[in-house]
């Protein structure tokens, strides 16, 4: 025993001599290792020299010092070489990069599977796939970082299958992944079935409480849209750091699960996570799916946290233009010093859906005065804004020549935005050719617009042939059954309106019922047709029939033609006059303070009738409401209807009308060419007078209330411009 504990004492001693000597040595940063001993000094100096300038990023001595030891047959060691291509990296040096790569495979160096990776690498960052895959394939030796590297390239440029297939071959290599494999291998599923054997795969080798691995499932379960299985994932784990918060809570409000986004946005805050840009913007696209205008503001104090964020900002600026807070989103992007294209996409689309069509056109012609190139989004808000503006020849020359001038290829947005321009225009004939000669087959929401178009101007025969396209791909299409049916009902043919809703009974085909949502110290309040749930719902009631009779003495008078007509609209008899919208409107009268904003987002588009109700409320209340539906924002302020080009405004002693400034060119400006498509009459104005009047069959589009004229009959479309 003591001999032994002798021996073992003269080990230790020889360690601890062994690491003094070490220790003593001056330390250098520069590896000199080399493929072979340097045989004469002049190599020494060279390979000192050459990972000096490696280590310095200086690229184009490096060149030349590795281009004189070629010549000399003299190789650094990998890590030095790794230095270098780092620095081609830097400087997007392919060519350089290419060099580097023909050095260490000449005059037979064998470069090891660590600098041949870090090559892959390379041209994985670099985008030649094909190059990184031949380096893969003449590797001698593969592990599990080669693997990962071609795993994760072809996952990020979508070719899933390819990424799946490697995936396969490394497992029958025998090579074990590790959590960069899986993270990387789950985005390239692109079915529940695949996601659901990895998912297998992972709990197998162990890595289920794998940081990032979890984090990764999570997110490919909330892109497939199977929420309960991300959210089981997410609550199997005992500690969660931000990068697992983070994915729960933009996966959430991705899939517009928003409430369920803000919860888990408290939670992470009581656990004691401070939320970073990423989270912020997950929490801003939950409050901006909801239209939550005031948690919407209380984050932006959050983000002023932040040095100035472009991604951060251009999420602000989204709230806002979906909140129908216009006024906050132009102070905050005049405020961008450097916009990118998103900024610009997003203020125009923003313009556009809150009706203010002229100033979106003449952003975008500030767009393009800056340099900004519009991508596909940019020219979707452009085409909208012509769409609900009128804008017929502005709208088909942007459509025509945005491949010509922006090198950008019409996709079914375009088309969709296109074929509802020249239905409001009465050009049937033109969006029907329109949606023939689309490239790309047309799916339901384009054939809907068609639709819609058809209703407006009592296109029957037009109408059944799209509702039967559109039944055909969504048989259980709602509200085209109803919108069918409603054109039937317009045309009197009521033999047909009975076998429709015949039709929707024997399939069990009810529509989805009216319902509107409404902030009110910061809680959210929801009114659904006939529901009485809520616990002022008996006040509303009574609020809501002063309201009216209150507006019927200056001249309101319920509208029941829509509640037939209203292409989403609610149920018809009473239902009228106790819409979600409207009962929405008196809550807010009721729960705010005299003065403020009233701010609803709604399920189905607004109705004409609830429309002028609106409007007049905003006038004798002097409020603005805002009522955001699935298609566009309705201001509504003074009397007048803010998201109009022309202003529909109402007076005392007349009935609705709708006023245009006589100013040059006003035919293509404003609404009035598509009014006298609709078989309006123009009249010339009074002398003196700065409006332009129309007329309908003889009678005029506004006259006194106490007339014995009869009303007019007013087309559809008129209040929905």
């Amino acid at each position: 025993m003591k001999e032994a504990m002798k021996t073992v004492s003269a080990k230790l001693k020889h360690v601890r001599t062994s690491l003094s000597s070490l220790s003593s040595r001056p330390y250098s940063p520069t590896p000199l290792a080399s493929h072979a001993k340097p045989r004469n000094p002049s190599s020494s100096t060279l390979l000192n020299e050459f990972a000096s300038f490696c280590y310095q990023r200086d690229l184009p001595r490096a060149m030349k010092a590795m281009a004189a030891m070629e010549r000399h047959g003299i190789y650094a060691d990998s890590i030095t070489y790794s230095e270098l291509i780092k620095c081609c990296l830097a400087r997007n040096a392919v060519e350089q990069g290419r060099l580097v790569h023909k050095h260490v495979s000449s005059n037979g160096y064998q470069p090891k599977t660590f600098l041949l990776n870090i090559l892959i690498s390379m041209y994985v960052k670099f985008k030649l796939l094909q190059e990184a895959q031949a380096v893969f394939d003449q590797m001698p030796e593969r592990n599990v970082v080669s693997w990962t590297t071609m795993i994760s390239a072809y996952a990020n440029v979508g070719l899933s299958d390819k990424a799946l297939e490697f995936f396969v071959l490394m497992l029958r290599e025998g090579v074990l992944p590790n959590m960069f494999t899986f993270s990387s291998i789950l985005r390239a599923c692109n079915g529940i079935s695949n996601l659901r054997q990895l998912h297998c795969g992972i709990i197998k080798v162990g890595l289920e409480s794998d940081v990032f691995v979890r984090s990764a499932l999570i997110d490919v379960y909330s892109k497939l849209d199977e929420l309960r299985d991300a959210i089981c994932v997410f609550n199997e784990m005992e500690t969660k750091d931000l990068v697992v918060w983070n994915s729960i809570i933009g996966g959430l409000a991705q899939n517009s699960d928003g409430d369920e986004a803000l919860n888990q946005f408290k939670r992470m805050k009581r656990a004691g996570f401070t939320a970073d840009q990423a989270t912020l913007t997950s929490v801003l696209r939950a409050c901006t799916g909801l239209a939550l205008l005031e948690v919407g503001r209380q984050v932006h104090v959050h983000v002023l946290k932040f040095d100035v964020d472009l991604i951060l900002n251009n999420a602000l600026l989204d709230m806002y233009c979906k909140s129908g807070s216009l006024e906050d989103a132009k102070t905050l992007f005049e405020k961008i010093v450097h916009k990118d294209v998103i900024s610009w996409s997003t203020m125009i689309a923003g313009l556009a859906q809150n009706g203010f069509s002229q100033e979106a056109l003449k952003l975008f012609d500030l767009m393009k005065a800056s340099g900004t190139k519009p991508n596909y989004i940019t020219i979707i808000g452009v085409l909208f804004a012509c769409s609900h503006a009128g804008l017929v020849d502005d709208g088909m020359f942007y459509f025509r020549s945005m491949k010509r001038l922006y090198g950008i290829d019409p996709g079914r947005e375009h088309y969709g935005c296109v074929i509802d321009l020249l239905g409001r225009a009465g050009k049937l004939d033109e969006a029907m050719n329109l949606v023939q000669e689309m490239e790309c087959e047309p799916d339901a929401v384009t054939w809907r617009t068609l639709l819609g178009a058809c209703r407006v101007h009592r296109n029957v025969d037009l109408a059944i042939y799209v509702a039967k396209k559109i039944l055909k791909l969504d048989p259980e299409d709602a509200g085209t059954y109803v919108l069918l049916s409603n054109i039937y009902a317009n045309s009197q043919r009521w033999e047909d309106v009975t076998e429709i809703r015949r039709q929707m009974r024997e399939r069990g085909i009810t529509k989805e019922p009216g319902c509107s949502w409404i902030e009110v110290n910061k809680q959210i309040h929801a009114f659904i047709l006939g529901d009485t749930a809520h616990p002022k719902i008996n006040i509303i009631n009574r609020r809501l029939n002063q309201l009216i009779h209150k507006l019927m003495g200056i001249g309101y008078v319920p509208d029941t033609n829509f509640v037939l007509q209203d292409l989403e609209g609610e149920q018809r008899d009473d239902s009228l006059w106790y819409h979600s919208e409207k009962l929405a409107i008196v809550f807010g009268l009721m729960s705010s303070s005299s003065g403020s904003a009233i701010r609803i987002r709604k399920n189905l588009r607004i109705c004409g009738d609830c429309h002028t109700f609106a409007k007049l409320v905003a006038k004798i209340e002097c409020r603005l409401i805002v009522i955001r539906d699935p298609v566009r924002y309705h201001h509504f302020q003074n009397g007048q209807v803010m998201s109009y080009d022309g202003e529909f405004e109402f007076h005392s002693n007349y009935k609705c009308r709708y006023k245009f400034p006589l100013e040059e060119d006003s035919l293509s400006n404003y609404k009035i060419q598509d009014m006298l498509n609709l078989g309006y009459q123009m009249v010339q104005p009074r002398e003196g007078s700065k409006e332009l009047s129309l007329e309908h069959e003889g009678v005029p589009f506004w006259y006194p209330y106490n007339s014995s004229l009869e009303t007019p009959s007013l087309p559809d479309g008129i209040y929905d411009v």
